[in-house]
């Protein structure tokens, strides 16, 4: 992954209870290849990551969702977590993040159960998608086909099982980015 990402500002779109690893880690990658990552909320102040059933770390908030806008921006990552996923689905503002990006044709990586938010922004109908396998019958029933993968590309959508996917997640994530 030694692509230069120089100038590219990606937006992390989280609430509480997000699975850290699945920001951390493509966080990570992302600010080693040059680019610039902020994190965005519901709320201003700080965001809590799980370590899967157990609270975690603190996290900024660079922007809360309303502050934000799609132009300044490169691509839009969605990291899972029960909590987080559960949460962010219902808030108007991230859905409006989301099919703005989705719109412009700009990357959106998501992963875990962070496929949610595409269900409730109507982006997945039509495409090829993978999951945490407990969200399988909610996107066919949204319209996706589900497959059973490390990460699939389906145009302007990377998609993610678990945190064991995210070094073929972020491998895409980089790609779709340096091109």
């Amino acid at each position: 992954m030694s692509r230069s990402l120089s100038g590219k500002r990606v937006a992390f779109l989280v609430t509480d209870g997000f699975e850290q690893v699945e920001l951390t880690g493509p966080k990570e990658a992302l600010e080693q290849a040059g680019a610039k990552v902020e994190i965005l909320s519901s709320q201003a102040g700080t965001v809590k990551g799980w370590n899967h059933d157990k609270p975690a770390d603190d996290f900024e908030v660079h922007r809360t969702f309303e502050q934000a806008k799609n132009e300044d921006y490169d691509a839009v990552v969605l990291p899972g977590g029960v909590q987080n996923s559960d949460t962010i689905r219902l808030d108007k503002g991230a859905q409006h993040i989301v099919n703005l990006i989705n719109g412009q044709n700009k990357p959106i990586a998501v992963i875990c159960h962070g496929g949610w938010l595409l269900i409730s922004a109507k982006l997945v109908t039509g495409k090829t998608l993978t999951s945490y396998k407990t969200l399988k019958d909610d996107l066919v029933n949204a319209g996706a086909d589900w497959v059973d993968e490390a990460v699939v590309v389906d145009g302007n959508l990377i998609s993610s099982r678990q945190p064991d996917d995210i070094p073929a997640f972020n491998e895409q994530l980089i790609k779709a980015l340096s091109a």
